[in-house]
């Protein structure tokens, strides 16, 4: 069997708790206790994330993409791949360590997605760039936790709230599209996107092509 290697930690802000980047064999993973949050291996889902509110914004002049958590990058490596040469992705990402990770021991994996001349990383709470924001966004991309709950963080937990969904709404111009990322079901956040005037598609996808574990993304679309 291959053991695993701890190759780095840090901590989760406000206290919620220590993250580790693993190594097993040419295998990575960014641990919090003992719940894996990201795997290279299982791109599949975080990729879709990207890959359908690019279709639908596709033909907007200067697209604005907004990504909340930046994760092995997989789903930033899909947005570029698929926006134009105009387009500006700016990458909020909350833990100051993980952007070292991506530049160190996953630089393999990132590809040098981060010198993209389109990417921006703010290393900060992906709400500051939400909270207030009017008709700043064409798509924007969640994927801060396990789902509409704050598994890593309690705070996250006012994203997916009434307000935080309402927040969002106003971000996006008319016809831009919340994308939204869960390892599980939630007919509540379903629920709640409806009545935050959204128009909702949910979608199962598997994490690797037609195989692992099935993740549910959600498409809010804001309406013209």
């Amino acid at each position: 069997m291959i053991p695993r290697e701890v190759l780095a930690t840090s901590h989760m802000p406000d206290g919620g708790g220590e993250i580790r980047l693993v190594r097993r064999g040419e295998e990575y993973s960014i641990m919090l206790g003992a719940t894996e949050l990201m795997n290279s291996r299982l791109s599949g889902s975080e990729e879709q994330l990207a890959a359908t509110p690019c279709e639908r914004i596709a033909g907007r002049a200067r697209p604005a993409i907004l990504i909340g958590g930046l994760g092995m990058g997989f789903t930033l490596r899909a947005a570029l791949s698929r926006l134009a040469k105009d387009a500006e992705v700016t990458v909020a990402e909350l833990v100051p360590a993980v952007v070292d990770w991506a530049r160190g021991p996953l630089a393999h994996i990132f590809a040098g997605s981060l010198d993209d001349r389109r990417v921006r990383i703010f290393e900060g709470d992906v709400a500051a760039l939400i909270d207030g924001a009017r008709n700043a966004w064409d798509a924007i991309l969640l994927d801060v936790d396990n789902g509409p709950g704050g598994l890593t963080r309690e705070a996250n937990d006012r994203l997916y709230a009434r307000g935080g969904l309402a927040a969002a709404h106003d971000a996006l111009r008319p016809g831009g599209v919340l994308a939204v990322w869960s390892s599980h079901p939630d007919t509540g956040f379903t629920r709640r996107l409806e009545s935050a005037r959204f128009q909702v598609e949910e979608r199962v996808v598997r994490a690797r092509g037609d195989k692992g574990p099935r993740h549910v993304l959600w498409f809010a679309t804001r309406r013209r």
